[in-house]
């Protein structure tokens, strides 16, 4: 493996993503960042911890335009900046500070787009049916079977509109990733086997 390797991973809730992130990890040896990454953003802004979902769901425009519209009127960027923007702000210095120290994966929080420019990068989205992600979060998760496409719509919207408004890209637009892989029908372990032999590529 090249010395200070990244892995972003996205993935559709209840794809099984975390896993497959948690998994490369293990087999690579790295650091593996995914709640952690937030908590601490939180911590730093004093947003509480129950109202992080929130946070992310309330994202009205992008932070890159509300530091434009801060510069053009000659106010203060505090009057401009949401709690989600600045949940945002705290974030990627956190994944940019988390990158620099070493190889490791980032699951999720707009790493791919925060880390594009950064070389031995590597981009993963990991999806599935609807029908694959329903089976898994009432298995792993003990999802009533009659609430888990809302939960799983839900919890995909959150994602979407956090990325979406953070980064003005669309969230999940395979030609943001390097690789982008069906869990539901290679599985865990392979997915994660294959993200391992394609970072030899780059």
């Amino acid at each position: 493996m090249k010395k200070n390797l990244v892995i972003t991973l996205e993935r559709q809730f209840g794809s099984g993503g975390l896993a497959i992130g948690k998994l490369v990890a293990q087999k690579l040896g790295i650091p593996c960042y995914h709640k952690e990454i937030l908590e601490k953003a939180a911590e730093k802004c004093n947003i509480p911890e129950e109202y992080l979902e929130s946070a992310q769901e309330n994202v009205s425009q992008s932070f890159l335009y509300q530091l434009s519209m801060a510069s053009k009127t000659g106010k203060s960027v505090d009057n401009f900046i949401s709690k989600s923007a600045v949940l945002y702000q705290e974030t990627t210095k956190i994944i940019t500070e988390m990158a620099e120290h070493g190889s490791c994966v980032i699951i999720g929080k707009c790493a791919d787009f925060i880390l594009k420019d950064l070389e031995n990068c590597f981009h993963v989205f990991i999806y599935a049916t609807m029908e694959n992600r329903m089976k898994r979060v009432i298995e792993e998760y003990g999802v009533n079977s009659s609430s888990a496409e809302y939960i799983i719509n839900k919890n995909d919207k959150r994602r979407e509109t956090f990325y979406n408004g953070n980064t003005n890209h669309t969230w999940g637009i395979k030609e943001h990733y390097n690789m982008c892989l069906n869990s539901g029908k290679f599985g865990i372990e392979k997915c994660a086997d294959m993200i391992i032999d394609a970072i030899d590529y780059i």
